[in-house]
């Protein structure tokens, strides 16, 4: 077995303090990785805190992962000590079922994805755990390539905030000639502007605070809505293709779908912990739909990142000394961030 350390909760009221456990040896695919950035995710926080269901405790959170490999398994083919890696959400499938083979190992239909934390192995006994640590071990097949061309803090979060706004955006092919809405601007609101500007779509933030229209400009928002105000938003009603909605609070959906032209679509990465509430009709009037979307797959999630490094495209972060996590997750609450959180690895040691 090989040591690791990092920083855990043990209960779902605990802080998140130092602990040591260990990582299982290498497989023939395994590669090890030494970390140096992970990213703090909202959902981090949900899953710490039991509020996406029951949680699986001593819990090390984070799959927000970018490093470099620095040992590899006899078989290992895709990778060679030294370089520069990634991992996201998943770190193992079936791998074999048609939706696996497709590149669509977030939906295996034998139901063995291995989430990076508060998951269990393929062998439904072991625990994984996450990125806030010094190392990682994970199969080949679930590790992506990292350009060195990119401020490797700032890639950290493309690791899920990233390739949950790119999914989207590339499934429904938004581009040049669409006009799209991102609604909160945020860890992952930033990043549907940046993805969204870079494929030529005209792209507007709506917000509540009148004090981000610099920010959103600054990230190539072409428009700004303050959705407090009526006159702004009667200027856009029946106006976007899409709306990018990236806010996990209770919200007016309704509102938003009337922002909608003739067959938009209004596509929720954000998601509230409460029932979204809204009348169909408010959907049937300009026969308009509404989308939930997932994290991506693997040749996908390989796809962003080397979209990223081709249009210089990071995420907007602050980065933290690890003992400074328990208060930046007081932060993301109070969105008290621009935008994401990253933490220097480096600081653990």
């Amino acid at each position: 077995m090989i040591e690791a350390k990092g920083y855990a909760v043990h209960n779902k009221t605990d802080l998140l303090a130092p602990w040591t456990f260990e990582r299982r040896d290498l497989k023939p695919h395994d590669v090890l990785i030494e970390i140096a950035f992970c990213g703090i995710c909202h959902s981090d926080i949900h899953q710490v805190r039991s509020e996406w269901g029951p949680a699986k405790y001593p819990m090390v959170p984070g799959h927000e992962i970018v490093g470099r490999v620095t040992g590899i398994g006899a078989e290992v083919a895709k990778f060679k000590e030294g370089d520069l890696v990634g991992i996201g959400c998943m770190v193992d499938s079936c791998k074999t079922c048609p939706t696996c083979r497709q590149g669509l190992e977030q939906f295996c239909e034998k139901g063995e994805t291995v989430f990076t934390y508060n998951s269990l192995e393929r062998d439904k006994k072991t625990p994984t755990y996450g990125g806030y640590s010094n190392k990682i071990v994970c199969t080949e097949e679930f590790v992506v390539k990292v350009s060195e061309r990119l401020p490797l803090s700032g890639v950290a979060p493309l690791l899920c905030a990233g390739i949950t706004t790119y999914s989207p955006i590339k499934k429904w092919g938004i581009g040049k000639g669409h006009k799209v809405a991102v609604v909160g601007l945020g860890g992952l609101g930033h990043m549907a502007v940046k993805f969204a500007v870079a494929l030529g779509a005209e792209v507007t933030v709506l917000s509540t605070s009148p004090s981000k229209e610099k920010d959103a400009k600054n990230l190539g928002a072409h428009n700004f809505c303050i959705t407090t105000n009526p006159e702004h938003v009667k200027k856009y009603s029946n106006y976007f293709n899409f709306t990018i909605d990236a806010v996990s609070a209770p919200h007016d959906y309704e509102m938003y779908f009337g922002l909608l032209a003739i067959g938009g679509v209004h596509i929720c990465v954000g998601l509230p912990t409460e029932p979204m509430k809204f009348s169909a009709f408010s959907l049937l009037r300009g026969n308009r739909s509404i989308s939930v979307s997932s994290i991506g797959g693997i040749p996908e999630t390989q796809e962003m990142l080397d979209f990223c490094a081709e249009h210089d495209i990071v995420s907007d972060v602050e980065v933290i000394n690890i003992n400074y996590v328990n208060e930046a997750y007081e932060r993301v609450l109070s969105s008290d961030v621009k935008y994401r959180f990253v933490i220097d690895m480096d600081t653990l040691n």
